[in-house]
């Protein structure tokens, strides 16, 4: 679609009602341990883990309203972008309240902008969706997440390395494989086929391996943040730099410059994977 048509998806609106169900909130306490909720923990009432209200942002799509990447077909709520390729690019959150397990939020998703540019793979379009969500407390989480679509490419072209910090306060592994890709995969139902169909993402989207979701990097990276000072952040941002792979472990590292965290995650070899901030006051300048 033309630039213009696209821009006809702006200011769409959807919302709906999201169950944060007792036993998705325990199949996701046993996929991502290092959050230090264990399972057995996980009951009606008890305070959700930051970014943990993910595993409801996923709508219940038909099977037969899927696309061939496993993601809902275009043209609903999202605009018909004609281009093979779409992944989660970053997002900006503010964590304003506590939800707790087994409560119903009010999910309310707006396409802010839409944006088309021209980079080194070639045309590209990112589409801005503002998403708030509110709990029994009142308003819970207001985040902006980016989507970018890209041309299916022909081969594998690696974003050019960035190096993690030498000397960073935290530097954490944690160990990537592909049960536990299938699982965040199924916990969040996402059916996008580069978390767990090797075959697909190997051979039509020329990945060298399976792909780490974004949102399980900055799952785990916010929690060995939150770790780290004791207290979760009142904001918190993110963007992909480099895909990270089943293939390796992932390290969890964060600097501490007084104010907040910059941090990331990367892989064994010294290169970033995903790039974040989180702030404890008022939002600050730098960071992703």
């Amino acid at each position: 679609m033309a630039a213009a048509e696209l821009s006809d998806w702006i200011g769409r609106v959807e919302t709906r009602e999201v169950d944060l169900a007792t036993v998705i909130m325990r199949q996701l306490a046993a996929s991502v341990p290092e959050c230090g909720l264990a399972p057995e923990s996980v009951a009606p009432g008890v305070d959700l883990p930051a970014l943990w209200h993910w595993a409801a942002v996923q709508p219940t799509v038909a099977m037969d309203e899927l696309g061939p990447d496993g993601h809902p077909r275009l043209g609903g709520f999202l605009p018909p972008v004609d281009l093979g390729r779409r992944m989660w690019a970053g997002s900006r959150v503010e964590l304003l309240a506590p939800m707790t397990v087994g409560e119903t939020v009010s999910w309310r998703s707006e396409i802010r902008d839409i944006q088309e540019k021209q980079g080194s793979a070639g045309r590209m379009v990112f589409v801005t969706v503002g998403h708030e969500v509110a709990g029994a407390a009142g308003p819970a989480v207001r985040e902006e997440q980016d989507i970018v679509y890209l041309p299916m490419p022909d081969r594998y072209r690696p974003p050019e390395p960035r190096p993690a910090p030498e000397s960073p306060d935290f530097d954490e592994r944690v160990a990537i494989d592909t049960p536990r890709l299938f699982r965040y995969s199924a916990v969040t139902f996402n059916a996008h086929r580069i978390h767990y169909d090797r075959a697909y993402a190997t051979e039509m989207e020329k990945y060298p391996g399976l792909v780490v979701h974004a949102p399980l990097q900055a799952t785990l990276l916010l929690g060995a943040a939150i770790r780290h000072k004791g207290s979760v952040p009142r904001h918190f941002r993110f963007r992909g730099v480099h895909p990270m792979f089943d293939f390796h472990d992932l390290r969890l590292i964060g600097v501490d410059d007084g104010d907040g965290l910059e941090l990331c995650t990367g892989a064994p070899d010294g290169h970033q994977g995903l790039k974040a901030r989180a702030d404890w006051g008022a939002q600050t300048g730098g960071g992703a």
